[in-house]
């Protein structure tokens, strides 16, 4: 029978140290506590963009602008972070309507 060599055992154990501890992350971190701040029929593209920055993605849907703000934390631990934005405006601009969905408990008493 043959030994497993003692580098290889070494190699396997990093490995496995390495996938049970990675994360990964999509979009980009954004403040959900300024969502209260979202007035439909009065906050402006301007103002979204000053209080979020640059939406994680831009589109149209029914002819309205819709800007996507996401952020997406995943960690092998669990310790996962989900929050989503979507804020769809109308032909001037301005807020036609807005949502905010997240795992996080703490941030859903605010909305």
């Amino acid at each position: 029978m043959k030994k497993f060599p003692v580098r290889n055992l070494k190699v396997v154990l990093l490995l496995v140290l390495f996938f049970a501890t990675s994360c990964g992350t999509a979009g980009k971190n954004f403040d959900e506590s300024l969502y209260e701040n979202i007035a439909t029929g009065t906050t402006s593209q301007k103002e979204i963009h000053s209080m979020f920055g640059t939406p994680f993605k831009k589109g149209v849907q029914n002819g309205f602008s819709v800007w996507t703000y996401e952020y997406n934390y995943y960690n092998s631990l669990g310790n996962n972070i989900m929050k989503d934005m979507v804020i769809v405006f109308d032909q001037r601009g301005i807020v036609k309507s807005h949502q905010m969905m997240t795992n996080q408990a703490e941030s859903i008493g605010r909305q």
